[in-house]
């Protein structure tokens, strides 16, 4: 497996729990957004090794919003 393909789908797999811990409201929502931070590092690295520009750009938002949920869950 290549480490654009690692990149992948560890962000897209970071993602999917993500949404599922801030979604379920069980109090693991600080550790949701963490996981979140975690998907939009790894994409955003997939997304410039791969010139995806629009998912690049994307993740800054995604880990924007990372830092907010973080901040305000802490």
């Amino acid at each position: 497996m290549t480490k654009e393909k690692i990149l992948e789908w560890a962000g897209v797999i970071s993602a999917i729990f993500y949404s599922l811990l801030v979604a379920s409201n069980t109090g693991y929502e600080f550790i949701g957004f963490c996981l979140l931070m975690f998907s939009s590092i790894s994409i955003g690295i997939w997304a410039y090794l791969c010139k995806h520009k629009g998912m690049l750009l994307l993740q800054f938002f995604y880990a924007t919003a990372a830092i907010i949920g973080m901040w305000r869950w802490f």
